[in-house]
């Protein structure tokens, strides 16, 4: 991995035929800094990462020294009818984009050709995607484009289009756009070994070239991008590829503020008795900045949020305006997002409220402002959505993040001030995915007979797979190739052939329809459909989302159609629930909630620590650490005095402020006598995740009781219905050694386990979720799977067990850094710090309320934190 040098303009004209020289000058005037990066490199064929901002000219980075390649062989006469390069993009709409946007300077290039050199050029670019008829593809077999442009699943379906795949025999360059969004998902896996039996097929090496947003580490992205090269013997000497990266991430200013929209509840004990609303007041700002600006983006962190934000405004701009409000989210009809891209490209719509579905790189056209109602929860994301605005690399990108409440504040003023300091959070390349290993063996298969080694080499260099061990495809191709016959019984057939003895395996007859038809990754979800168990068993209450059930064990609690229900089972797509008077323990919206990451939380921690140290030295007064918050974090003063008093108030009463390198475990009963254990922790929420269900399952099995859960991103609370407890001990109960078998077992019976095993078995081919042209629905689906799943958990490390386990320990929850915690506990770079207090400290208030989210009005749940503020503000008078 090489850093690229940049390039002067001059030594980039001097390489580009001269007419495409004149047209670039002509219509551009200067090449931007990704274009300065990368367009000689790719004219020397040189792999190449580029990392740069939204509307810094990387497609004309990847494309330019393409088409001057493509231009040069048209006058020579020597452009062939085949495929010279693949564009891949996540997106179908983004392939779409970039069509569009070649096709406008390719025209205008070959019109100059024309009159300057007398050369047709004829470049021809097209997108096949799932959506190109029939018609279009026979098209594109008799006449290929030049250009071709696809999806991750289209790409790996080509490979085994006989025909088609000939021309791509002589591939000169393969693009991964927005390869960030992929690089760390399954996704990312498939389309990996896409590219090596891509390469294995084609006649010599093709340059890869991948365009990113803001990532970090960009040398782990770069190693994915381009894997290893051919390899001597089984599984040794594999070779890294060569790889230039071209950071220019931060080539665009960025502009951000923190925006308090009223006073919260610690500055002055009055505030306590406002009864401002703080919901409206949000709203309001939110209105306030859409109409100062001629365009604004709304990003919110939930879908049910970017609709709660667009009918409010709508109602709040009046008539003229109220056409001109938006809403864009996956859950949206496509010609519903299609509409409002195109209404922001024209300048037609006043605002957006959005998810994360429009923090890819669709074009959108220039925004003046982008507003973040709560915490990105990462840096990284953070940047990637105020940098839609300010579309031109010229402009200045600026975001307003507009907090919701004293959690929110901090954070908000961390990343922010990460993000000027250019502080990234790390992407994990996704690990070795067997599910996804065993589709494209089935494809490997319909492509000719295989030596097992030669399969295993070619695996291995795709970037995920580096660490497959040779037992593992074994174990794939025994799955594959039906020698569990005990799963005949759940009609689970064999897809492939396979001689152990020899070390070959080959294709089966009726496989290829069945493979061409589950190429992919994305799980097929649904709703669940909700009935009342008894006393009238079958009376429908409503529906849930797969995500949601997942958080869901019997015995959980949550409302639904403003009543409250107890889970007791599901069936298929069908769940079955109590009534229950009482307190909810699953708040309605926790399967939508984005998590906080690992290297943000650090952050956080850090400015904990920062800010206890100030407090404690008492060598600076109140005034001049608000005067340092207002400086190192740009707050403004009424932000900055509510984090003071925040943190001062969690100091006096608690004696103690949790930090990265301390977690305080805080144990209280409740007004009705329940033992809670609360654990102020800040490691990103999947680690939180992967914690929580360790010591809940550990606790659970020491005292032989019953342990609910409730979680954010600054800790946890592990309720019981009893308070004999050893808090002292409970730290010890769970290490770096046992953490992953605790999880393993806590994980076994769950939702959780059985919704994320469905769907490793449909990658894997196990569960068919089409067949002879027939769908087969999501609830048949898992009923098979709950089927198959019977058998398959006493088959000895079965891959697709194994992988399902695999998926919900690294990617549901964090694992590694929940081990990296706990060794730093043990090693004692990380201190345990246990307190007993009567009334929970303020930095959990978040967390009580949390509890009680779902049946108390947002007023109410300001009364009750108010209420608690007051109980630890008299506590702290007493004393």
């Amino acid at each position: 991995m090489r850093t690229a040098r940049e390039y002067k303009e001059k030594e980039i004209y001097e390489r580009l035929e001269p007419y495409i020289g004149a047209w670039f000058r002509k219509k551009y005037h200067h090449f931007t800094p990704p274009q300065r990066y990368a367009i000689v490199e790719i004219m020397n064929r040189n792999n190449i990462l580029i990392c740069a901002p939204t509307g810094s000219g990387k497609t004309f980075a990847c494309f330019l020294g393409i088409i001057n390649y493509l231009c040069k062989l048209c006058s020579a006469n020597k452009l062939e009818d085949r495929i010279y390069c693949l564009f891949i993009s996540p997106l179908k709409a983004l392939g779409n984009d970039i069509r569009r946007n070649l096709e406008e300077p390719l025209d205008e290039i070959a019109k100059i050709a024309k009159e300057k050199e007398g050369v047709d050029t004829g470049i021809r670019v097209a997108v096949r995607t799932g959506d190109t008829t029939q018609k279009e593809r026979q098209s594109m077999l008799r006449k290929p484009p030049h250009i071709l442009i696809t999806t991750p699943e289209s790409a790996a379906i080509i490979l085994n289009a006989p025909k088609f795949r000939l021309h791509l025999k002589k591939l000169d360059y393969v693009i991964v756009d927005e390869i960030h969004e992929i690089a760390d998902s399954k996704r990312g896996a498939h389309l990996s070994i896409t590219l090596e039996r891509l390469q294995n097929f084609c006649s010599s090496e093709f340059t890869r070239i991948g365009m990113s947003a803001t990532i970090s580490p960009l040398e782990e992205v770069a190693k994915f991008l381009v894997g290893y090269s051919e390899s001597e013997g089984e599984g040794e000497g594999l070779e890294q590829r060569d790889c230039l990266i071209a950071d220019v991430s931060f080539a665009k200013e960025l502009e951000l503020s923190v925006i308090v929209p009223l006073n919260f509840i610690f500055v002055q004990s009055d505030v306590a008795k406002q009864d401002t609303d703080t919901t409206a007041a949000l709203y309001e700002k939110v209105k306030e900045l859409v109409e100062k600006h001629e365009s604004t983006l709304i990003f919110t962190n939930t879908r049910s949020g970017a609709e709660r934000v667009s009918y409010k405004l709508a109602k709040m701009v009046g008539e003229v305006d109220k056409d001109k409000i938006g809403t864009h989210h996956g859950s949206l009809s496509r010609e519903t997002r299609f509409a409002v891209e195109e209404g922001l490209k024209e300048g037609k719509m006043k605002a957006v409220a959005c998810s994360s579905s429009l923090e890819l790189g669709i074009d959108i056209g220039a925004l003046d402002l982008c507003v973040l109602i709560g915490s990105p929860k990462s840096t990284t994301r953070l940047i990637q959505r105020a940098g839609r605005s300010g579309h031109r690399l010229e402009k200045t990108a600026k975001g307003y993040l507009v907090v919701t409440d004293m959690d929110d504040l901090v954070e908000c003023a961390v990343l922010a001030r990460r993000a000027k300091d250019k502080k990234l959070d790390k992407v994990r390349v996704v690990g070795c995915a067997l599910d996804v290993l065993a589709q494209h063996l089935v494809g490997m298969s319909l492509e000719q007979k295989w030596n097992v080694v030669d399969a295993y080499n070619l695996i291995r260099r795709a970037y995920p797979y580096r660490d497959l061990k040779h037992d593992q495809l074994v174990s794939v191709l025994r799955y594959l190739s039906g020698m569990h016959s005990e799963l005949e019984n759940r009609k689970v057939y064999a897809k492939i052939w396979y001689d152990e003895e020899e070390g070959v395996f080959g294709r089966k007859r009726s496989t290829r329809g069945i493979y061409m038809t589950h190429v992919g990754t994305i799980p097929s979800e649904s709703s669940v459909q909700v009935f009342l168990r008894a006393p009238r068993p079958k009376e429908w209450i409503g529906e849930i989302d797969e995500p949601f059930l997942e958080k869901l064990a019997p015995g959980d609690t949550f409302v639904l159609g403003g009543k409250t229900y107890k889970f007791v089972s599901v069936r298929g797509m069908r769940a079955y629930v109590d009534p229950f008077d009482g307190m909810p323990t699953i708040p309605a919206w926790i399967g939508e909630m984005l998590p906080l990451e690992y290297d943000s939380a650090i952050e956080i921690g850090k400015f904990r620590e920062e800010i206890e140290k100030k407090i404690e030295e008492r060598s600076e007064e109140k005034r001049e650490i608000v005067d340092w918050l207002k400086k190192e974090y740009r707050l403004e003063e009424t932000a900055a005095e509510n984090v003071f008093a925040y943190f001062e108030e969690q100091k006096r009463y608690a004696r103690v402020i949790p930090n990265h390198r301390r977690i305080v475990i805080e144990h209280y009963c409740d007004d009705i006598g329940r033992q809670n254990i609360a654990f102020h922790a800040l490691y990103g929420r999947r680690t939180l995740d992967a914690l929580s269900r360790a010591y809940a399952y550990a606790i659970s099995i020491a005292y032989k009781t019953n342990v609910s859960i409730t979680i954010n991103d600054n800790g946890f609370i592990l309720k019981l219905p009893h308070k004999n407890v050893d808090v002292e001990s409970v730290a010890g109960l769970v290490n770096s050694d046992n953490i992953e078998e605790m999880l393993r077992k806590s994980v076994w019976k769950t939702e959780l386990f059985k919704r994320r095993f469905r769907h490793c078995a449909v990658r894997g081919l196990m569960v068919l979720k089409q067949y002879k042209g027939y769908e087969i629905g999501v609830g048949k689906q898992q009923r098979s799977s709950a089927s198959i799943l019977g058998v398959a958990k006493k088959i000895e490390n079965f891959p697709i067990v194994e992988e399902a386990f695999r998926e919900i320990l690294e990617e549901v929850f964090d694992i590694e850094h929940a081990k990296e915690v706990l060794r730093g506990v043990e090693s004692g770079a990380i201190e345990i710090r246990t307190i007993k207090t009567p009334v929970p400290s303020p930095f959990i208030h978040n967390l009580v309320a949390l509890q009680a989210s779902d049946v108390v009005l947002m007023e109410s749940r300001r009364e009750l934190l108010q209420e608690l503020h007051r109980r630890v503000m008299a506590y702290i008078e007493e004393t």
